[in-house]
This record gives structure tokens, C-alpha cells and sequence, in this order.
């Protein structure tokens, strides 16, 4: 049974299946270390995911698509950033307005613009690359995972080590922080926190597109109402739980890639549906409330030294 379920198929599965919630939980890293509270993740990947389809079908190519995708998650990051930096108004209250958004106006424009309801599919829609690398792909189980990807896995992971180089070691890195953990330390220097979480919203705004992107012109070749289906709310999580750094947070998301593809195995050896797809949400209510006891015993400890 075992060999049945992890066999290079799965590897794969598990890839295609953390990209999107890798790229989406970057970009709520970026905001968490930057002060914004955004849970408005699941909306930015359905524009990105909408986007990416309509690009790639008005424009016959899949490089317009992602560039359609990164278009409109930057647009979700700017309206984002008008209501909750410039207006201001309540980051909670701005998120869940997004996410209504995302989902309202990608099923008005798909019977607007694309003539359908429910799903587009036609055969001019494309798929972003898929690379594959010598020798490493013919590693057993593993070369399923690390080769034949599609582009935007690759870059994810790159992104993964560039945003903990930039946290630990460039300026660029130190004011993301400072805006978010002492806003005051940040002013004295001569720089206005506001402009860096609005940069943070934009680069925000790319990586959803981005995870858009992967979900409707990477791992399929459609688009399906609601198709984000609550990748940016497990995004959300991870993001809470790893506390926006990046290294962690590349491990979790691939423990609810293995958790996502595990389930949809499962299905196929008689478990019911209802189970298997709510076991990415259980995994993540358990890795939530471990965290919850960790910082329960630290803030323990903490009192205890203070009382000591």
C-alpha cells in the first residue's frame, strides 16, 4: 500500500500542490513583517488565477497571462493599500471586502467577459514551462519533486532564500521590520513606514498573482469559480504560525502539500471525500494550536523570570 501511495506521482502532486500556497504565503509574510494584517490572500489568487486565464486567452500566450496575473494582484495590493494606508480603514474589515471582491467580480467577468459560467476551458489556453533537469530527474521519487516543474516553483523557492537574506542581512530587509515591530524607531531615521507597507502590498500582490497563476495555467488549463478554494486562508496560517520567516514557513507549506496530496490519495483507496478534504484544515488547526501552546509557555516563562 505504501508503494502505491508514495511513488514519483506523488512527489509530483506534492510540488504542483505547494506552489500556489508557497508564493501566496510569501506574500502575506511580506505584509505580516511589515505591519499590514492581510487575510485578504484568498482573493488576490483568484484575481491572479482569473487573470492569468483571460491574459493568456485575449493575448495567445501564457507569458501575457502571468503578466496578467501580477497585473492584477498588484491592482488588489493598491486597492488594499488606498482604503487601509491612505483612507485608513480597519485591515480585517479591508480583507474581507478584497476577498468578497475576488470572488463577486472574477464570476461576474467570467459570464461578462468570457461568455460561461462555472468553468472556462478552450483549447488556445497554454501552460506556463515546465523545466526539466538532467540527472536530477532521474533520481528516484525525489527527481519528481525537484524536476519537471513548471517555472514558478523554481522561483518560489529562489524567493524563499532571497527574502531571508534580505530580513537578516539588507537595509531593505530592516525597514520591513522596523515598520512593523517599532514604526517610531523606523521615523527617526527620516523614513515614513506608510510607503514600505505599500511596497510590501505591491510585492504582496505579485507573489498571489503569481500563486494564481500556477493554480489556473500551471497545474491545470481552466478556470473554475471559487477555484483558490481556501489556499489563502491555510497561506493565512502558515503565515501566523511561521511568524512571517521564511525558512519555516518553505517547511510547513510543504507538510500541507504532503497533507493536500495525501488526501486526494486516499480518496482513491475508499476513504470518504468528505474526510480526505478536510484534512489540510484539520492539519492546520493542529499546527495552530501547538503554536498557541508554545507561546502560552513562553509568555509563562517569561512572568515567572520577570516574578524571579
Amino acid at each position: 500500500m505504501l508503494a502505491d501511495l508514495f511513488d514519483p506521482a506523488f512527489a509530483d502532486s506534492v510540488a504542483r500542490i505547494a506552489v500556489p500556497i508557497l508564493l501566496a504565503s510569501l506574500g502575506g509574510a511580506i505584509c505580516h513583517r511589515a505591519g499590514v494584517f492581510n487575510i485578504a490572500l484568498e482573493g488576490f489568487i483568484l484575481m491572479g488565477a482569473f487573470a492569468a486565464v483571460l491574459g493568456t486567452f485575449m493575448l495567445g500566450h501564457v507569458f501575457w497571462g502571468v503578466l496578467s496575473a501580477i497585473l492584477a494582484g498588484v491592482f488588489m495590493g493598491l486597492l488594499f493599500a488606498e482604503f487601509h494606508l491612505r483612507r485608513p480603514g480597519d485591515a480585517i474589515v479591508v480583507s474581507i471586502a478584497l476577498n468578497l471582491i475576488g470572488l463577486g467580480l472574477t464570476t461576474y467577468l467570467l459570464r461578462a467577459v468570457l461568455g460561461v459560467s462555472g468553468v472556462f476551458q478552450d483549447e488556445a489556453l497554454g501552460k506556463i514551462i515546465e523545466i526539466n533537469i538532467p540527472l536530477i530527474e532521474s533520481l528516484p521519487v525525489l527527481g519528481s519533486f525537484l524536476s519537471g516543474q513548471s517555472i514558478l516553483f523554481y522561483i518560489s523557492i529562489f524567493l524563499v532564500f532571497i527574502l531571508h537574506y534580505i530580513y537578516s542581512r539588507h537595509k531593505l530587509g530592516f525597514w520591513m521590520r522596523a515598520a512593523g515591530e517599532n514604526p517610531l524607531a523606523l521615523k527617526t531615521v527620516g523614513i515614513k513606514p506608510a510607503p514600505v507597507k505599500l511596497l510590501a502590498l505591491v510585492l504582496c500582490g505579485i507573489c498571489c498573482g503569481l500563486a494564481g497563476a500556477q493554480l489556473s495555467i500551471s497545474n491545470v488549463s481552466l478556470f473554475v469559480e471559487n477555484m483558490s478554494a481556501g489556499r489563502g486562508w491555510i497561506a493565512v496560517v502558515i503565515v501566523l504560525v511561521t511568524n512571517g520567516r521564511p525558512i519555516p514557513l518553505l517547511g510547513l507549506v510543504l507538510l500541507f502539500g504532503f497533507v493536500d496530496s495525501l488526501s486526494l490519495r486516499l480518496q482513491g483507496f475508499g476513504f470518504p471525500q468528505q474526510f480526505t478534504e478536510m484534512m489540510p484544515y484539520i492539519a492546520s488547526l493542529i499546527a495552530l494550536i501547538f503554536v498557541s501552546i508554545r507561546r502560552i509557555k513562553d509568555l509563562v516563562g517569561m512572568r515567572g523570570y520577570d516574578n524571579g
